[in-house]
């Protein structure tokens, strides 16, 4: 059985698509794509349940229409409806070079300079052309931190921590 620990979230199901058992999916993450996943991870009554998929297609930015494996149906369809999506950290662990999407949420963000803890991880914001962390530090306060691959000095994966050559000035705006 998978545990919450060993994945993370990338999105959720919406409404039937046609009447075959196609499925609209919401991703915030497209990494599913980005290792050729046989099969996505669904929560369901509080139990991750693996679906494999059959299909997908993108619709457009952030959404695809998925079609599972023995989901003929547009009942069968609607019972995933508003599903959570997760996918496995260890496929995602097989994409080329550091990926900073969403599995990298509850990651602890470090100042390779200083060694200072600057917060946690606590979302990706990619709503402008530049990705940023949106970090919460120890005090409470949420910051949004450049999530530039040229900032990024390690990313240790078993300890959960980034470390980043921040530029001076940048944590007292």
């Amino acid at each position: 059985m998978m545990k919450e620990d060993e994945v993370f979230y990338i999105g959720r199901l919406g409404k039937h698509h046609g009447v075959k058992g196609e499925i609209n999916f919401f991703y915030e993450d497209d990494v599913f794509d980005q290792v050729q996943a046989d099969y996505l991870i669904l929560k369901m009554e509080g139990i991750l349940v693996p679906f494999y998929l059959e299909s997908y297609r993108f619709q457009n930015e952030g959404t695809a229409y998925v079609k599972f494996e023995d989901i003929d149906t547009v009942d069968q369809a609607c019972e995933l409806t508003g599903c959570e999506v997760f996918f496995p950290k260890s496929l995602a662990e097989e994409t080329d070079g550091p990926r900073l999407g969403a599995e990298l949420v509850n990651y602890q963000l470090t100042d390779a300079q200083s060694g200072k803890v600057i917060g946690t991880i606590k979302g990706i914001d990619d709503s402008t052309a530049n990705l940023l962390f949106q970090v919460e530090t120890a005090e409470g306060n949420s910051i949004l931190i450049p999530a530039s691959e040229n900032l990024i000095n390690n990313i240790n994966t078993e300890g959960h921590i980034i470390e980043m050559n921040l530029p001076d000035g940048l944590l007292d705006l």
